[in-house]
């Protein structure tokens, strides 16, 4: 059996999530088996899997000593250096100008340059982060497509994320913009309020009255001849909503290799050096908020777009 005492960093999470970190090398089926024969107790009664850690509670598990040696293995951390820039930061979150074609999570295909073991990387050196605690990991709180450039917000301890992801989820008090450069001339402020299906077996999405809700306000910052920079702000949080979305009203956005206009992005290599996807999430704004993380109330953060996009629009005019 194995006893552990929660403290006050690894409370209010999921007690089946803080088990899975615990044995990070047993299957799911071995986590689960454990809830079901009753094999994990807090404060010497058993609980389900979906019962709330407390700061003070004492867990144990029961499990003999050759399991706990075949599912508990330390972490190791690669180098990885974090050579992007840091917008801010303080004991709670850190925010990071990711480029475009990096990871911010891993794939199948690639699983240790990720802007996340780049941050963990960071957070170990600075003594922040020690990856044999099987408790809380920084995470970031949203996503980012690995080809859009721009803002990712991580959180250093459970009770940032928590909150940062209820914000993320509730969009009312905390909001991201996008700058995007697009075909044809796009004039005043346009509403896309159409619903979007992802097909699970392509990765591929598409307006379909079946789909998800999804709402994206896009306006007009500058016209560049046939071509828009435009300002998008999205009110759900779709996987490619904001590129879905301007294919669906022929305003696709430069240099998207999926849904964009695949003549065009070879016309933009040829004549500007230019196969970049024009997406970049330049702004984060902070409303009024409680909590935690009531001190970032009506504060925002912003990106320069990358020198690469910046000087294609000087060859635009």
């Amino acid at each position: 059996m194995i006893s552990l005492l929660v403290t006050k960093r690894d409370a209010n999470q999921r007690v089946d999530k803080y088990v899975k970190k615990y044995l990070n090398n047993a299957p799911l089926s071995f986590i689960y088996k454990l809830f079901r024969k009753k094999d994990v107790k807090i404060n010497k009664h058993w609980v389900k899997e979906n019962y709330i850690l407390q700061d003070g509670d004492e867990l144990s598990i029961y499990i003999s000593d050759e399991q706990l040696k075949e599912f508990n293995s330390p972490k190791e951390i690669k180098k990885v250096d974090l050579n992007h820039p840091i917008i801010y930061e303080d004991e709670n979150i850190i925010i990071i100008d990711k480029p475009r074609g990096l990871l911010v999570h891993g794939d199948q295909n690639e699983k240790t340059l990720t802007l996340t073991n780049e941050v963990l990387n960071y957070l170990y050196y600075k003594g922040e982060y020690n990856p044999n605690d099987k408790g809380f990991v920084p995470a970031p709180a949203h996503r980012l497509d690995r080809n859009t450039s721009g803002l990712v917000v991580f959180a250093k301890n459970l009770i940032s994320l928590q909150e940062l992801e209820d914000l993320f989820k509730n969009k009312e008090n905390i909001s991201k913009e996008y700058l995007a450069l697009v075909k044809g001339n796009l004039e005043g402020k346009v509403e896309i309020n159409t619903p979007l299906l992802k097909d699970e077996n392509t990765g591929i999405v598409r307006i379909s009255k079946n789909g998800k809700s999804a709402l994206t306000i896009v306006e007009k910052v500058k016209n560049y001849g046939d071509f828009s920079l435009v300002n998008v702000k999205i009110l759900t949080g779709r996987t490619h909503q904001i590129r879905v979305h301007l294919a669906s009203i022929n305003h696709p956005v430069i240099g998207d290799s999926k849904y964009g206009d695949f003549k065009l992005n070879k016309e933009f290599k040829d004549l500007y050096n230019f196969e970049n996807q024009f997406l970049h999430a330049y702004r984060l704004g902070f409303k009024k908020i409680d909590g935690h993380l009531s001190y970032l109330s009506n504060k925002s953060f912003q990106s320069p777009l990358p020198k690469i996009e910046e000087n294609l629009l000087k060859k635009l005019k």
